[in-house]
């Protein structure tokens, strides 16, 4: 069955990301008084954001009682503050190789181009502003973890998608992403393909552990891969 819509991640699947959303995190946590690892936060990049945070205070917080909503929302609005303005304003922010290049090609074979994250759909729209890719043409749909009922690895947001591009067959869609839960959410969702890229936090050996149809290293082999 032919691929009509292709769903891709945000920071490290399209977007450079040298462990700045991860430091962001640690900044974060750190202003409510936790010394978190970088190492202890990458595993949790693609997640939804609240419940990553969720899953940092319940390793590093001895009495659970204290871990509110409250507590979350504080770290969280620290944490999109952070990632706005770097997005808005940090230099040398930009797609990855090839990304725009594919997601051109996509569109010449008439497929449509999705993003979705594990960021809120503030953090979402400022990357997509700063990058310029409504501008330029360059996708189609763009959905936020805040937007659906879950995040990943649960499929509501490429559900979401599938729905707004008058998709009902997941075998229709394939999904692109460098995380575990990017992963897990395109096998959820029940994709044609659900494809781990290297470019991101997870290595091969990472990735392969999560059994996606495919890993690849660079972005432009995803045309391959659904012309197959």
């Amino acid at each position: 069955m032919s691929i009509k819509l292709v769903v891709f991640d945000i920071a490290g699947t399209t977007v450079k990301d040298d462990h700045e959303v991860s430091k962001a995190f640690q900044a974060a946590m750190q202003l409510s008084g936790y010394e978190v690892e970088l190492a202890k936060i990458d595993p949790l990049m693609g997640y939804e954001k609240t419940l990553a945070i969720r899953k940092m205070l319940a390793e590093h917080e001895a009495d659970q009682s204290i871990i509110t909503d409250e507590l979350v929302n504080t770290i969280h609005k620290e944490f999109v503050q952070q990632m706005i303005k770097f997005y808005q304003f940090a230099p040398g922010i930009e797609a990855l190789p090839n990304v725009e290049e594919t997601f051109a090609k996509l569109h010449e074979q008439g497929v449509k181009v999705g993003i979705n994250t594990g960021f809120s759909r503030d953090i979402a729209d400022t990357i997509v502003a700063r990058l310029q890719w409504r501008e330029k043409g360059l996708i189609d749909y763009v959905v936020g973890s805040d937007e659906v009922e879950l995040g990943r690895p649960h499929p509501f947001m490429i559900q979401k998608m599938m729905a707004e591009a008058g998709i009902t067959d997941a075998l229709e869609v394939a999904k692109v992403g460098d995380t575990e839960v990017d992963v897990r959410e395109g096998q959820n969702a029940g994709c044609q393909y659900s494809i781990g890229v290297t470019t991101g936090i997870f290595t091969r050996d990472e990735l392969a552990s999560y059994d996606p149809t495919h890993i690849i290293d660079d972005i432009a082999q995803v045309i391959d891969i659904i012309n197959q």
